[in-house]
């Protein structure tokens, strides 16, 4: 059972690190590291090709954290220390988009992977992660501050909400990794320079 579990934490990673961004750009005929931003995300997609090529990647990326840690955990998933391995192959696929095995490890900011790794967890606490989000991208309309206050927001709403010690270490992890990921969207927010929805 081990194997398997291994394994699919592989498989998460590799998934995890399937550039969407860049192959969507590249089928519009644009290197997306090339413009607006610069970064593989969702987010730079829609600006750079257009909404609704952003949403596939969003969705696409989206998927890429859901359905490892779904199948995991309503298929092999066997009793509370398990759940432990519910966390790891969510981090694994966050890892895969952050530092992306195709990209010589470097690759996007995990929101959207991070995004389906929660869901797929626990859909109530993915739901006050969202709320925050929403709340602070109609306050700021930065989509960046608003990503950085949701994976805060995250790991509490786990602890509250659905409260594993198992699986709340992995959120924690996840949410750090999309806030060292922002460091220069930080920087740019406290210097009053963020690009504005």
């Amino acid at each position: 059972m081990l194997e398997y579990r291994v394994l699919l934490s592989v498989i998460a990673y590799i998934a995890g690190s399937i550039p969407f961004g860049l192959i969507v750009g590249r089928y519009k005929g644009v290197d997306i590291r090339k413009r607006g931003s610069g970064n593989i995300g969702a987010t730079n997609v829609a600006r750079v090709i257009g909404k609704k090529w952003g949403l596939l990647v969003l969705f696409l990326d989206f998927l890429k954290g859901f359905l490892p840690v779904y199948i995991y955990k309503n298929f092999l998933a066997s009793n509370a220390l398990h759940d432990a391995f519910i966390g790891i192959i969510g981090l694994c696929a966050v890892a895969g988009h952050c530092f992306s095995v195709f990209l010589r490890g470097r690759g996007g900011k995990g929101v959207a992977t991070a995004l389906g790794v929660f869901v797929a967890v626990s859909i109530k606490a993915s739901l006050a992660s969202m709320a925050a989000f929403i709340a602070i991208l109609k306050v700021t309309g930065i989509v960046s501050a608003s990503s950085l206050g949701a994976s805060f927001i995250a790991p509490i709403a786990f602890r509250i909400l659905t409260p594993s010690p198992f699986i709340e270490p992995f959120i924690w992890l996840i949410s750090l990794i999309i806030w060292i990921k922002h460091h220069a969207n930080i920087k740019r927010i406290i210097e009053g320079r963020e690009i504005r929805v």
